[in-house]
């Protein structure tokens, strides 16, 4: 049944690219970010959950 439908629709065949097209660069904009970002911006994220609102004060921090 859903077939006959999808079938009949006039330029269906579209939407698996548009989306796999989307799929596709997303990620590649992902890992080209990962690639370019600054090694300290990602050691400060790293540390935020080790975070305390008055500062570096948790004991397996590497900062502390």
């Amino acid at each position: 049944m859903y077939k006959e439908i999808l079938q009949s629709i006039d330029g269906i065949e579209i939407y698996p690219i548009i989306s796999f097209l989307i799929f596709f660069f997303f990620f590649l904009g992902l890992i080209a970010y990962v690639v370019v970002e600054k090694k300290e911006h990602i050691q400060s994220m790293k540390a935020m959950p080790l975070q305390n609102d008055n500062g570096f004060d948790h004991p397996l921090n590497p900062r502390s």
